[in-house]
């Protein structure tokens, strides 16, 4: 999968703090690409049972998505619920 430089630059103004496609440091905008590379992923690995290599890679982006939320939970718990309702993530 390879992943525009303008449908990353959406996600980006889409979930960042400033709502400029060049904020891709924040903590929002990381969980978001995350977010859509890990959904595309899934689905790939729908057709694809047998492909583990990109399960494991899965599973350690999965891994970091979680990390970047509990590191935002634990700074500030009002951006953390807001990316929370706005992707979707269950917690």
């Amino acid at each position: 999968m390879k992943l525009t430089t303008e449908a990353k630059q959406a996600i980006f103004e889409k979930n960042s703090l400033q709502k400029v496609a060049t904020d891709t440091g924040s903590a929002e905008a990381q969980i978001a690409l995350f977010t859509h590379r890990i959904s595309h992923l899934t689905e790939h690995l729908k057709v694809n049972k047998k492909d583990f290599s990109t399960r494991l890679g899965l599973l350690k982006l999965v891994g970091k998505r979680r990390r970047m939320l509990d590191y935002l939970q634990h700074r500030e718990i009002n951006r953390y619920r807001a990316i929370i309702k706005e992707l979707g993530i269950r917690k």
